[in-house]
């Protein structure tokens, strides 16, 4: 037998149970090396660096 509900469930009821899916803003720090912000754990898009080491090569 699969999972079958009893009753149908209302709109208020379903939306209620929705209301908590909301996105929250992205956690972003000031890089290390050039001080632009970026998401924490990964490399800066602005310099290309981690952890104050220039992992990719950026064109400036």
């Amino acid at each position: 037998m699969s999972i079958c509900p009893k009753n149908k469930s209302s709109k208020g009821h379903r939306n209620q149970r929705r209301a908590h899916w909301k996105m929250s803003a992205p956690a972003l720090v000031k890089c290390s090396k050039c001080g632009a912000l970026m998401m924490p754990h990964r490399v800066c898009k602005a310099c290309g660096a981690y952890n104050k080491k220039e992992i990719i090569a950026t064109e400036d």
